[in-house]
């Protein structure tokens, strides 16, 4: 039986609920035999991360541990950057061989796959799959076909989710914490309670 995994990308700094919902979802919606979240090593759209890696991927391990259907990916940060997306996939087939890939990203990420570096690489491939997820407070029509003159073809291997609709930032959690409000019920409490262990965020 072929393989269905689930990508799910993402600086994971630090990991929160909707990170958590948008796996749970797309595992159920899209049939997926296992969701990989793939934490950032360098992303080359920032100019860092706030937290070492090995912070995040506790973070992110924590997050994870009592679901059996979501796993880490390393890809990303057992290697040298410049980090892409076309090459993380590229090395996850080659790790995975066989199987079919859903990239799951939100609506804003869709819009701006045409900006994505070596993005014709990314969708000459028919493994991979799209699938979307709508932004909260966004009420146009998501349509398959917008990107068709960069990625002819894309439009047939794109999904849009219907899972539920939770606006949550990591920018807004650590913009909290180090405030010295409450994350509480934004992120799971073990992860809340490893951030408070550590000390993490306080001089964001």
């Amino acid at each position: 039986m072929q393989q269905r995994l689930g990508i799910v990308g993402g600086s994971f700094d630090p990991p929160h609920l909707a990170h958590l919902i948008l796996g749970e979802h797309a595992h159920e919606e899209l049939d997926l035999s296992r969701v990989l979240f793939v934490p950032a090593g360098a992303p080359p759209h920032k100019a860092s991360t706030r937290t070492p890696v090995d912070d995040r991927l506790n973070m992110l391990q924590i997050a994870l541990n009592d679901n059996e259907k979501f796993a880490i990916s390393r890809v990303d940060i057992d290697r040298d950057g410049p980090h892409y997306s076309v090459d993380m996939v590229q090395i996850l087939r080659e790790q995975n061989p066989g199987a079919l890939f859903f990239f799951i990203m939100g609506e804003d990420m869709f819009n701006d796959l045409p900006n994505w570096k070596r993005a014709e690489g990314l969708f000459s491939h028919t493994d991979l799959r799209v699938a979307v997820m709508r932004r909260l407070g966004s009420h146009g029509v998501m349509r398959a076909d917008i990107h068709e003159k960069h990625f002819p073809g894309l439009a047939e291997r794109v999904t849009f989710m219907t899972s539920p609709l939770v606006e949550i930032s990591s920018t807004d959690i650590v913009e909290r914490l180090h405030a010295g409000k409450s994350a509480r019920y934004l992120l799971p409490d073990a992860v809340l309670a490893y951030i408070e262990k550590q000390g993490l965020y306080k001089d964001t």
